[in-house]
């Protein structure tokens, strides 16, 4: 004990030492890993000096001599504000996660490395067209400038991770692969239908799913060759669903929303066409996109940049105006295949070998995992993910498929500088599958991009057969083969994921299309009259749900038993249907509303681990609201309706309090943006998410997409676009949460108020002294 004594002065001492120098050094570290102000930087294959401003809110106007020297500075930009976020998207879609984060992430690597996600670039750009290969070796250049500079302080992960490797033109191309695969998840919804099959009726799973309108083929024709064993394939139907987890953020949720709607001038009030964009993302910290203004003696872009990406992909050139929203369009297609004998699978010319190749996964602290992949003439067998000895289920996917040319189309767009010239850049974009609404100085126009797939039979709905070739793809839709409205005599465009063509248009797109509530609101408020560029900004930040007030003449018979279900349902009574934060109806609303949807879920035998892959739950709240009642809940509703509300009030009233007069929107519904890794360390993750809260919800404009298990707003707006084609300069724009990728800089979170109030920001020519100034010069030149 007295030697204790003796000890722990020195003991005190020392860590009145350690602690001191350990907080300096982590304090030196993050310091080290911030972007800095003014620089000089070399830069290799310059052809002259590039300028760059940088403004208050770290908004860069880049002067550059070319597109080229513009790419790099690009990609020097980017590199210098989001390196991680750039290093994370070509991890993920090239299998390589485990070798920065550990055995956890592991099951998303198997799935890209089976899918072959970075040999298909690696096929691409090989056969890429040369300015296009110029573009991104310009822009990796820029990126590796940065790497070059900083190492391992590059990002402040790195200071952990050790320096990131070089930047490639190849890395560019992934993040093609990322949207493609993002944004059509149809195989998911594929193997539910198929593992459901087991258990429920025919009519629950069509219940589910309502047909709207395919190529006449019933679902149940389609299931797989009766000789495989259901239950096995149910089984690994299920597993499957289960097994492949989902992309880091932002790409954190199914895509099933985003606005984009143009007038021409004759219902403008300044006589030029009217464009307005939001695409919608989950949310993540950093958020997907960094705005940026461009200028070279070819003209301007202005708008929503990528990390990764050497192009605009939302905004304005000067000339024309663009934005996109998902088709949802069904891209990807499972085949049951039927094993043929020893390493073979049968096909319609008899027994052919499977293909084989072995990827090397490395993994952080532990040892290498090696993967045997194998592949039929559909593609890859992602049934061995879960069981290599059962049923065998392999994957096709267009975005995956050799002669992707969309880098070269998206540059295409930059340049084009008429609907027309946009349209035919749009045939270029092969992936993914999307409506690109575009307006010029004199008309409106949507065109779809991307690459259907054509089957010789069926909708795509459940696993095929492969074996007889019966459901095969004879090949693919394209360009003018898919739809496209330019000037329509309306004068107006409108699209919000609902279906984009009517269901005998001669290319079947797909079975399952998403509800209209956002269209026809946003119709609504076009009305007759002629807008500006503030009447467009205000019907972005609209948060009035049709949903809501198409199905509160249905919740008006409900009679509960209990005086606080009774209180909710008083005030609901002549609610307007608006999402807002300082009210408790939108609460109410929905919690009720997603009870309902989770007993209907229920009752109808749909087991928790498929829930995913069914539609979103407002669509199935409307579904059993309106005629399909009795598929739903045998005779009427409204006994379930009942015991979802007492549900919903019960378990609101724990944390919210027992009056509901005083629950409010706003303490439950909060857009959270949280790093994609930081995000899962307890107490790190939390202190570093940007929150605030949000109105809307599932169904309004202003989309605020509920996080499974609560009430956070986790998917929405993640870039704003308003434009007036006969003053471009004035355009409107808005991002969330910031410029920045550091969670230790002020432009990481900017903008997160601005963004949910609805405000706005412009990208024209500034000639105010910048807050930062860059210099960028050709390599060779002398740097401070």
């Amino acid at each position: 004990m007295r030697l204790l004594f003796r000890l722990l002065p020195r003991v005190a001492s020392g860590l009145l030492t350690v602690i001191p120098l350990t907080l300096a050094l982590l304090f030196a570290a993050v310091w080290l890993t911030l972007s800095g102000g003014d620089m000089r930087v070399a830069i290799a294959g310059l052809s002259a000096p590039v300028r760059i401003g940088l403004d208050a809110d770290g908004i860069p106007r880049v002067r550059a001599r070319n597109a080229l020297d513009a790419a790099a500075a690009l990609g020097f930009l980017h590199a210098r504000e989001r390196m991680f976020q750039m290093d994370l998207m070509r991890r993920a879609m090239s299998g390589q996660l485990a070798e920065l984060a550990g055995p956890a992430a592991l099951p998303l690597d198997r799935f890209m490395r089976t899918m072959g996600v970075r040999a298909a670039a690696e096929s691409d750009l090989a056969s890429l067209a040369p300015d296009t290969r110029a573009t991104l070796d310009a822009y990796a250049r820029g990126v590796n400038a940065w790497i070059d500079r900083r190492g391992r302080f590059a990002a402040i992960e790195f200071v952990a991770l050790g320096r990131p490797r070089p930047w490639t033109a190849l890395d560019c191309l992934l993040w093609g692969k990322t949207m493609g695969l993002y944004l059509s998840g149809n195989w998911r919804t594929e193997l539910a239908r198929l593992g459901l099959a087991r258990t429920m009726r025919p009519e629950a799973i069509a219940a589910l799913w309502p047909d709207q309108g395919g190529p006449g083929e019933p679902a149940a024709m389609l299931l797989p060759d009766a000789r495989l064993p259901d239950t096995r394939l149910a089984d690994v139907a299920l597993g499957l669903a289960e097994a492949v987890p989902g992309f880091p953020a932002p790409f954190t949720l199914p895509a099933t929303a985003s606005n984009a709607w143009a007038v021409d001038g004759t219902h403008a009030v300044h006589g030029a066409p009217l464009l307005a964009g939001d695409p919608h993302l989950g949310y993540g910290l950093p958020g997907i996109w960094y705005l940026a203004r461009i200028e070279t003696p070819e003209g301007v872009l202005a708008g929503a940049t990528a990390p990764g990406v050497p192009m605009l992909v939302l905004g304005h050139n000067g000339h024309i105006a663009w934005s996109f929203t998902s088709t949802g369009a069904d891209t990807q297609d499972v085949f049951v295949e039927t094993k043929a004998g020893d390493g073979l699978y049968a096909t319609p010319d008899g027994p052919k070998p499977y293909a084989w190749r072995e990827e090397r996964i490395h993994v952080r602290g532990a040892p290498d995992e090696v993967l045997q992949v194998r592949s039929t003439r559909h593609g890859p067998i992602i049934s061995d993910l879960i069981d290599p000895s059962g049923p065998l289920l392999a994957l096709s996917m267009a975005n995956l498929q050799p002669g992707d040319t969309a880098a070269t189309g998206l540059i295409a767009l930059n340049r084009a500088t008429t609907v027309d010239e946009a349209g035919r850049a749009a045939a270029q974009i092969t992936e993914p599958v999307q409506n690109l609404m575009v307006a010029d100085h004199d008309r409106i126009a949507l065109f779809v991009t991307g690459r259907v797939p054509v089957r010789r039979a069926g909708d795509g709905s459940v696993p095929a057969p492969g074996a007889d070739g019966s459901h095969d793809w004879t090949g693919y839709a394209s360009g003018e083969q898919l739809p496209h409205y330019v000037a329509p005599l309306s004068g107006r465009l409108v699209n919000a994921n609902e279906r984009v063509a009517p269901p005998d248009f001669p290319v079947f797109l797909g079975r399952d299309w998403f509800d209209d509530w956002r269209a026809r609101r946003i119709r609504a408020m076009l009305g007759p009259t002629s807008h500006d560029t503030a009447d467009f900004a205000a019907m972005q930040a609209d948060t009035t749900s049709l949903f809501a007030q198409e199905a509160l003449p249905h919740l008006s018979s409900v009679a509960p038993d209990d005086a606080l279900s009774r209180q909710a349902l008083a005030l609901l009574r002549g609610w307007d249907g608006r999402m807002v934060v300082d009210a408790p109806q939108p609460l109410i609303f929905n919690a009720w509303m997603r009870d309902f949807a989770t007993a209907l879920l229920a009752r109808l035998g749909v087991p928790a681990r498929a829930r995913e892959a069914a539609p979103p739950w407002p669509e199935i709240a409307a579904h059993a609201l309106g005629a399909e009642a009795a598929a739903w809940c045998g005779t009427d509703c409204t006994r379930l309706l009942a015991s979802a509300l007492t549900q919903a009030t019960t378990e609101l009233s724990v944390p919210y309090g027992p009056d509901p007069a005083t629950w409010r929107w706003g303490t439950a519904h909060q857009a959270v943006f949280g790093h994609p890794l930081l995000r899962m360390v307890p107490l790190l993750g939390r202190l570093i998410e940007a929150r605030i809260e949000a109105p809307g919800d599932e169904t309004t404009v202003d989309r605020g997409g509920l996080a499974p298990d609560s009430f956070d707003s986790v998917h929405g707006a993640s870039f704003r676009g308003v434009y007036d084609l006969g003053d471009l300069d004035h355009a409107l724009f808005m991002i969330a949460p910031g410029q920045s990728g550091d969670p230790a800089s002020r432009l990481s979170r900017n903008f997160v108020q601005r963004w949910r109030d609805g405000a706005t920001i412009m990208l024209g020519p500034d000639n105010s002294p910048p807050a930062t100034h860059m210099e960028l010069v050709p390599a060779g030149a002398t740097t401070p």
